[in-house]
């Protein structure tokens, strides 16, 4: 009997766990079925409408002098005395004396002169006065007919007075040199290097200084092909003249000088009369006026070398629609919102771009009352719902329920 036992009982036990499972199992109720809401994405929106647009093309270059010279004796001599200003940095104006060379010898030179002058003009008025004896005595002689130039001694009068003429040119020019003993200026300016001092011999060709002139800089600035269309270019043509009619778009300089940026004004004055070799671009040239006066600001003036970046004003672009850069996407499309609020991607064709701005025409896909997404969306989809701030108004909240959409985050 036991081993009987032993063997139906755990049959036993595991028919009941059986039939407990199954019973559990068919009691359980059926789960109730629920939908995801759809997701509509939060955006913001601006309505276009036609405006005018400023172009500004963007340059860069290094102020350069407008004239940059260097200064060199055009007689030797010991350097004697040097003025205050001739040291780097220093300004002068035209005519100021910069430097003195010894003038003794060239004073006693032009001594010499005066009395070389003194001697021609004595021996002209001896040879004068023998012409005048000598027609005299072919008077006495009782001689007929005119005597011969010999007899009048014009060949002697004639190279008398040709020494006079070089005694006096000798002296134009030991005056001369003793005036270039003073090393004036030729305009006004600026000392960019100093390469002489009290105590020098110098000869003609020393170089003494590199000069530069200060009633104003320039700048030349590459203008990209693409953008030339955008500008009122100085151009000149042959027989022509600039004149106050002639374009010359201002122009806004800025560059670092003291830790901070500092702008200068100034404008396109003229253009180079060929492309840059290596870059095939325009160089336009911009003038600033008095670089170096004292500002109200406390604007440093500016400086040779400086590197500054250019704001040159362009043409008005009428009736266009400025979009923020960030609204266009990768190969000149856009996102807008219909009255559905769904999105429409739409392809554009851009008339002017900046790091900020596209700027588009009436006939570039767009029209007016066209709202346009400015907020990124990494994949947008044609007529995916979202709920847009247009304009800064706000939408009405979606109704909330089991059904109803779920609104997104902005992205």
């Amino acid at each position: 009997m036991r081993p009987v036992i032993r063997v139906l009982l755990p049959l036993i036990i595991v028919a009941l766990a059986a039939w407990a499972v199954k019973l559990l199992l068919d009691s359980k109720e059926d789960p109730k079925g629920f939908k995801r809401p759809p997701t509509v994405t939060r955006v913001e929106g601006k309505t276009l409408k036609p405006e005018s647009f400023q172009v500004t093309v963007l340059s860069q270059g290094v102020v350069e002098p407008r004239t940059k010279s260097t200064l060199i004796p055009e007689v030797p001599g010991k350097i004697i005395e040097i003025s205050p200003s001739l040291r780097e940095g220093g300004f002068f104006e035209t005519e100021d004396v910069l430097l003195k060379i010894d003038p003794l010898d060239y004073k006693t030179r032009i001594v010499v002169a005066q009395r070389n002058v003194a001697q021609a003009k004595a021996l002209i008025d001896q040879e004068q006065a023998r012409a005048q004896q000598a027609v005299e005595n072919w008077k006495r002689l009782g001689k007929e007919g005119d005597p011969s130039p010999l007899a009048l001694r014009k060949p002697q009068l004639a190279e008398a007075e040709a020494q006079v003429a070089a005694a006096a040119a000798e002296l134009v020019k030991a005056e001369r040199d003793l005036d270039r003993t003073l090393i004036r200026a030729p305009y006004a300016g600026r000392i960019l290097e100093k390469q002489v001092d009290v105590g020098q011999f110098v000869n003609t060709g020393t170089t003494l200084a590199l000069i530069y002139a200060i009633d104003y800089v320039e700048v030349r600035l590459p203008i990209r092909n693409n953008d030339l269309s955008f500008l009122e270019l100085p151009e000149t043509y042959r027989d022509e003249r600039m004149t106050a009619n002639t374009p010359q778009p201002k122009v806004k300089l800025i560059g670092k000088l003291g830790g901070r940026a500092s702008v200068w004004e100034g404008r396109l004055v003229r253009v180079a009369g060929a492309l840059e070799a290596r870059s095939r671009q325009l160089f336009a040239v911009a003038q600033i006026d008095d670089p170096y006066g004292r500002r109200e600001d406390g604007t440093l003036p500016l400086k040779i070398n400086l590197f500054v970046e250019a704001e040159i004003e362009g043409n008005t672009l009428e009736n266009v629609f400025v979009l923020p850069r960030n609204a266009v996407r990768a190969s000149n499309e856009v996102i807008l919102i219909d009255k559905e609020s769904t999105m429409r991607r739409r392809q554009i064709k851009p008339l002017w771009l900046s790091e900020e701005t596209v700027v588009v025409g009436l006939d570039s896909g767009l029209k007016e009352g066209d709202v346009l997404c400015t907020t990124p969306i990494a994949f947008p989809a044609d007529g995916a719902p979202v709920l847009a701030t247009v304009d800064g108004v706000a939408p009405p909240e979606p109704k909330k329920g089991p059904g109803g959409p779920r609104p997104n985050q902005k992205t």
